[in-house]
């Protein structure tokens, strides 16, 4: 089992940024891909950016690009997602997650077998 619990959601202005935290247990999680997801009210979930083991290669989405900045701290256990320059088109729960191994496309969210529970990033315009 592995528990994954995000943190650091809440509140901007647009132009804003705010950083996301993942804490992960349970799991060896330096071996592990993370990915974090979003989920605006009344629209499927989505992928926003993913890192591979060792925080060496990185994947965004088009819509985050220039914007977001995934990282991982494996001696902490926890990945980050710094995001700047929000728009309120950016309101939405974010999730984090843990992908299986050896799966290739890092923006499926049935490549990834545990989630968190969600924080909610709310930008006001």
């Amino acid at each position: 089992q592995v528990q994954l619990v995000e943190s650091g959601g809440g509140l901007v202005q647009a132009g804003g940024s705010l950083r996301l935290s993942c804490t992960a247990s349970g799991r060896t999680f330096s071996s592990t891909g993370m990915g974090w997801f979003r989920q605006a009210s009344g629209k499927e979930r989505e992928f926003a950016a993913a890192v591979n083991w060792n925080g060496g290669t990185t994947y965004y989405a088009d819509s985050v690009k220039g914007r977001f900045t995934i990282s991982r701290d494996n001696a902490k256990n926890t990945v980050y997602l710094q995001m700047s320059s929000l728009k309120p088109e950016d309101t939405a729960v974010y999730y984090c997650a843990s992908r299986r191994p050896f799966t290739g496309d890092v923006a499926r969210p049935s490549n990834y077998d545990y989630w968190g529970q969600g924080t909610q990033v709310t930008v006001s315009s």
